[in-house]
């Protein structure tokens, strides 16, 4: 019972932790979010156009946001920059939780409570590193 309670038949490692957080949190943005964006990019043009928290026009604001959400997502899973493309995600899912969503944690459409738990994903990212398991190691990204 002891066993049970402390999960020790579970292997503890950071590092797979990482990974599996890595993952998790790149290819969820990536596929549920960013791939549509890129998908119908004028319908997303169309989306930014009635919220610009930036100030930068529709097409920058939609191009940045799939920057973020396609390219960093996938930079993010792999392991390539994993610091600097959990930066790039963070800035940008800050940017929706405040700007776009102004700080509503509810639950429910217009909800930030989403890029709220993205945002906590990707700053443990941020903070931690990539861990052992990425395709480019460095100084910035080993734990």
């Amino acid at each position: 019972m002891k066993k049970l309670l402390q999960l020790s038949f579970i292997p503890r490692s950071t590092d797979f932790g990482l990974l599996v957080l890595r993952c998790w949190v790149g290819l969820t943005l990536l596929l549920n979010h960013g791939w549509g964006k890129v998908m119908n990019f004028s319908q997303t043009q169309q989306m930014f156009s009635g919220m610009d928290p930036l100030g930068i026009g529709a097409t920058p604001s939609a191009v940045l946001v799939i920057f973020a959400e396609v390219i960093a997502a996938a930079a993010l899973v792999v392991g390539f920059a994993t610091r600097f493309a959990a930066l790039v995600i963070t800035i940008e899912l800050a940017v929706a939780f405040i700007g776009v969503h102004h700080h509503v944690l509810a639950m429910g459409p217009r909800s930030g409570e989403l890029a709220f738990m993205y945002l906590a994903g990707v700053v443990t990212i941020l903070l931690a590193g990539g861990g052992r398991f990425v395709v480019c190691k460095t100084t910035n990204d080993v734990s």
